[in-house]
């Protein structure tokens, strides 16, 4: 257990490093933009080019308000190129006023309530021998694993995505940027 704990811990670090934050700067640049702890979620997504598809569905769900809320919240930020990998049309229709309902809850099934940095996920990995079972907003449930050196994420129809850039801490709560973009049953 002690060797495993070890490994989780050099995989946390690596994660934090390879994401370009050390355990003294808490900065990280994320779509070119530098997201700082100051700011909250949307303040610090809407800077980002690499987050226009999330911000522009954030808004048209109507939970700008919520993410700029004291939370704490972990959110797994689907990029761009994620949503643009959706089968056609997917996006254009979520985005449309009728289905607004449906976008939120796509949305809040990327939001777990508190605070869950890498180390933190980390620990819920090992203690549950390799997988974690996280909560979200939505009601949903995501699983978190190691693979590779990496976290993953995985969703309720079976997709995973990576964590590519971990722990861009934000005033109410910390983000995750994924690769794909996670779906609830």
């Amino acid at each position: 257990m002690r060797n495993q704990f070890h490994r989780l811990a050099s995989i946390t670090l690596a994660v934090a490093i390879a994401a370009g934050s050390t355990l003294v700067s808490a900065q990280v640049m994320v779509g070119g933009a530098p997201m700082l702890a100051t700011k909250d979620i949307i303040d610090n997504a809407v800077n980002s080019k690499d987050h226009t598809t999330l911000v522009a569905a954030v808004k048209a769900a109507g939970l700008v308000e919520t993410l700029k809320g004291p939370g704490p919240f972990t959110v797994f930020a689907p990029t761009n190129a994620a949503f643009a990998a959706l089968p056609a049309g997917t996006v254009d229709s979520l985005l449309k006023p009728e289905n607004k309902a449906k976008l939120a809850a796509v949305l809040t099934y990327h939001v777990v309530p508190g605070k869950l940095d890498a180390a933190a996920l980390g620990g819920q990995i090992m203690d549950g021998k390799g997988m974690a079972t996280l909560k979200t907003a939505a009601g949903g449930t995501l699983t978190a694993k190691e693979s590779g050196g990496k976290i993953m994420v995985g969703d309720e129809k079976g997709g995973w995505a990576t964590v590519s850039t971990a722990d861009v801490y934000q005033s109410n709560g910390v983000i995750h940027v994924v690769d794909k973009v996670l779906l609830p049953k």
